[in-house]
């Protein structure tokens, strides 16, 4: 899909791998970029769809922290998430577990790469691995596309804004 800046957001499942790798560039300098993704303050502005709203109730954005967080919809709790930060390596590389605590055997390792994409851009890469097949089939259908492309149309207004 591609959003109001004309960056096409990207998702890949290897048919034989089970793994979701996300691609999407951004207008803003790697240092800002990776910013609002593990700054708890920037997160909540953007992350998730445009309907939900995000609480954190925990955030260490660091080597070794951990996270939790739950999606609010009119006041009501309607998913909660929860990981672990295995490596912050600023404006470079993020490594994190994810947990939808629905789910809470479906734990996914990610891995953000933040690259220079030329003229003051970005490109940020996702790795997503899960334990099955049938576990990345999951995640694809549970709508995680629509929350994707919805949030990073909001990182693209707040990168545009500060």
């Amino acid at each position: 899909m591609t959003s109001a800046t004309g960056h096409e957001t990207r998702i890949d499942a290897d048919p034989a791998l089970p793994t979701i790798r996300i691609v999407r560039e951004f207008d803003a300098p790697q240092e800002r970029v990776f910013r609002a993704w593990i700054e708890p303050e920037l997160a909540t502005q953007w992350l998730g769809p445009q309907d939900l709203d995000m609480k954190i109730d925990a955030w260490e954005g660091r080597t070794g922290g951990h996270y939790r967080y739950s999606m609010h919809r009119e006041g009501q709790q309607v998913a909660a998430f929860y990981g672990s930060f295995h490596e912050v390596r600023p404006a470079s590389r993020l490594v994190q577990t994810f947990t939808f605590e629905g789910v809470p055997d479906g734990v996914s390792l990610d891995t953000a790469v933040f690259e220079p994409a030329g003229e003051g851009r970005t490109r940020v890469t996702v790795l997503s691995v899960v334990d099955s097949l049938t576990a990345r089939d999951a995640i694809l259908a549970s709508g995680m596309e629509h929350g994707v492309v919805e949030g990073y149309r909001k990182l693209d207004a707040l990168l545009a804004s500060s």
